[in-house]
């Protein structure tokens, strides 16, 4: 008889679903006791059910101490129908500042919107001050003749106030980094451009990057390794160069989260195209906040408002019309508002308060990796956290090495490299994958033995291939998820069919189990539809197309399950038949029998055996027991044996006698009640 298959979750996957970094995951089990060598390391789900209740607890417990605490201050009253804006400015807060704490709870809304109850608790444990509300106290006024006065002589030096502070808070930042008081210190964001390939992302990047690059600088040329780093405004930025999306999404499906912000790049005088809505899509899956450049608006057919109007029909409402995505009108050629565009992409990095541990442990992802001819194996990595530093030993899940040397983006060598640094290294024993995490390790016996561990995994999984994901499993797959999701790619022959199937399916969401399409389109399935439902753990459903060689190798080598269809019918009642198999089924109690405990005997090595009579219905070997003393359950649990007098039986009817014990429990005594049961689980339909 074969064993049932355990369901495995990576750590590094698990780390993702939670919304926690490698190390902090890793940490988490330490506590938990639950053994793991790396974040490739796989658990079962129960200990990864375990940790997802650890941390709804300790949330739990973090939010009624945030409640108690407020509870304890003094009381501010706010007027009702008060802005955000106008609770901020209350206690000498921007309300930039409120947006964000807002933005940490899940709540995307402008400063100018309304507060209700929820608001102002929310606002009241992120600022630490007790807001209800009622009528404020009245504050004293200057006299009308002096106030606008007073108002114009004070602005300046209130400016140069929140300069002082903002500069002193800095000091003090760097002050406790080097004296080691605060471990985690803010890091510069990693940026990704991406786009239609002729609108403009190339030209707005060497426009960036020339914000910085001077004639002494190696003749005006800089050293290309793959990602740059901006200097601007006091404020350190660094621009992934990916060849496109689909690079982007490879890098994710291989379990790296690079990239922090997203510069989405629209020409105003084109429009959204095919390969702009990927983009978008892309980044959407990965829960990347977009910033849109809408670029050539020195054309003179440029129509930035129909842009917004079709990013808004993707989801992507511009923050003028009310919604929460920044949009900057740039022209990248004569560099027209690309401070702007920088100003805003600094702004977002501000509210997602990046930070990293210099003196942690180095790990990261390598972006690019070759063989050179002169040089060996060669890889453009970029440090997440820790520093890492020349004579480091680094692995990957396929390569390791002992660094020789380090080049930066400018092509001077250096010792070190810190958070969101990205750097060339030398000495590698041979060359790893774009996309691989990597970590350091003592010795080189270490890196040695961790190689062969991973050769012998990846040899094990080829032999025991697995989809990732097919309509037949997909309620197993989505048992760790609040709100079961069928994850969707959708292709279609013609633009049509794709708005139909489009509103069939989303007609077909219900609160229980939700359709998500991360992306459709219109033509032959290709090698990027594959990568981004490898990514983003969804099907493609392909209506009258086909997929071309390479999707075909792709799906084959990601595990990607390709369904296609002719009859809008049967996908339909596929979707359905999924759908269903995701509703967590219902759970129904039905009691088998009751008996009675008349005598307690003592055996040897075993314990105490209830000796019973079965008063009515059944008692069964397999079935769940509670016993009950005057009315009242006093121990719910298992039976370890059943017997009907020496021999072992699965089940005893009414009225015969029985043998009875229990597992891990023998606190019984002669006439508790002994009730039988089992746990139905009957399936859930979505009529």
């Amino acid at each position: 008889m074969s064993k049932p298959k355990t369901t495995k979750v990576r750590v590094i996957d698990l780390a993702e679903m939670l919304d926690k970094s490698n190390p902090e995951m890793l940490d988490i089990l330490k506590e938990l006791g639950i053994e793991v060598k790396t974040v490739r390391s796989s658990i079962t789900q129960d200990e990864a059910l375990r940790v997802e209740e650890f941390l709804k607890d300790k949330e739990s417990a973090k939010e009624e101490e945030a409640a108690k605490t407020v509870a304890a201050m003094p009381v501010t009253k706010i007027a009702p129908g008060s802005s955000v804006a106008d609770i901020a400015k209350e206690i000498g807060e921007t309300p930039g500042n409120a947006v964000k704490i807002l933005m940490g709870a899940g709540i995307m809304m402008p400063a100018t919107t309304a507060a209700d109850e929820k608001v102002l608790d929310l606002l009241s444990k992120g600022f630490g001050k007790h807001f209800v509300f009622g009528t404020p106290d009245a504050k004293p006024k200057p006299a009308a003749s002096d106030a606008a006065p007073q108002a114009k002589a004070e602005q300046p030096k209130q400016e140069e106030k929140k300069k002082t502070a903002k500069l002193e808070s800095k000091k003090a930042k760097s002050k406790n980094a080097e004296a080691g008081e605060g471990k985690l210190i803010p890091r510069p964001p990693i940026i990704t451009v991406m786009g239609h390939v002729d609108h403009g992302k190339t030209t707005l990047l060497d426009t960036i990057r020339n914000t910085r690059v001077t004639e002494k600088e190696f003749g005006g040329i800089t050293q290309h390794i793959g990602a740059s780093r901006v200097e601007y405004d006091g404020h350190t930025l660094v621009f992934l160069d990916t060849p496109g999306h689909e690079a982007f999404t490879s890098m994710r499906a291989r379990g790296a989260q690079v990239t922090d912000i997203a510069i989405l790049v629209v020409a105003a005088d084109d429009g959204l195209m095919p390969q702009s809505i990927e983009a978008m899509n892309h980044a959407k899956a990965a829960g990347v906040p977009i910033v849109v450049a809408i670029n050539k608006m020195d054309k003179p057919d440029a129509k930035p408002d129909r842009v917004r109007q079709q990013l808004s029909d993707h989801g992507l409402v511009p923050e003028e019309w009310g919604g929460d995505t920044i949009m900057v009108e740039v022209a990248a050629k004569p560099g027209t508002n690309v401070d702007q565009l920088l100003e805003m992409v600094i702004l977002v990095a501000e509210m997602l308060e990046l930070t990293a541990d210099p003196s942690a442990k180095p790990e990261g992802t390598v972006i690019e990796a070759n063989l050179d001819k002169g040089k060996g194996p060669v890889a453009t990595v970029i440090v997440q956290n820790g520093t890492l530093r020349k004579g480091s030993i680094i692995h990957t899940e396929t390569a390791w090495g002992k660094i020789r040397a380090m080049i930066d983006d400018t092509g001077k060598f250096v010792d070190s490299a810190g958070p969101s640094m990205p750097v060339e290294i030398l000495g590698l024993e041979n060359v790893p994958q774009p996309g691989d995490l990597f970590a350091t390790v003592a010795s080189e016996r270490e890196a040695r033995d961790l190689m062969s561990d991973n050769e012998a995994a990846r040899r094990e999984l080829d032999q025991t291939k697995a989809k990732r994901l097919t309509l037949e499993e997909l309620y197993e797959k989505m048992q760790t998820e609040e709100v079961p999701q069928l994850r969707i790619v959708l292709k279609t022959d013609v633009q049509g069919s794709l708005e139909a199937f489009h509103a069939s399916l989303m007609k077909m969401s219900v609160d229980a189990v939700q359709i998500n399409i991360v992306h459709e389109g219109v033509g032959r399935i290709s090698e990027s539809d594959v990568m981004l439902a490898s990514a983003s753990n969804a099907i493609i459903i392909g209506f009258n197309v086909r997929p071309d060689n390479n999707a075909k190798k792709t799906a084959d080598n990601e595990g990607v399950q390709i369904r296609l269809y002719q009859v809008i019918y049967d996908m339909l009642d596929d979707v359905k038949a999924a759908m269903e198999g995701m509703l967590a089924p219902e759970l129904r109690e039905n009691t088998l029998g009751m008996a009675e405990i008349r005598e307690i005997f003592r055996v040897p090595k075993i314990g105490n055996i209830a000796g019973c009579r079965v008063t009515e219905g059944l008692i069964r070997r397999s079935a769940k027991v509670r016993l009950i003393r005057e009315g009242v359950v006093f121990w719910n649990g298992e039976l370890s044996s059943l017997k009907h007098f020496k021999d072992d039986v699965r089940e005893v009817k009414a009225p015969n006698e029985c043998g009875l014990s229990f597992e891990k429990f023998q606190d019984f005594r002669i006439g508790d009640m002994i009730e039988a049961y089992e746990i139905l689980k009957e399936k859930k339909t979505l009529d």
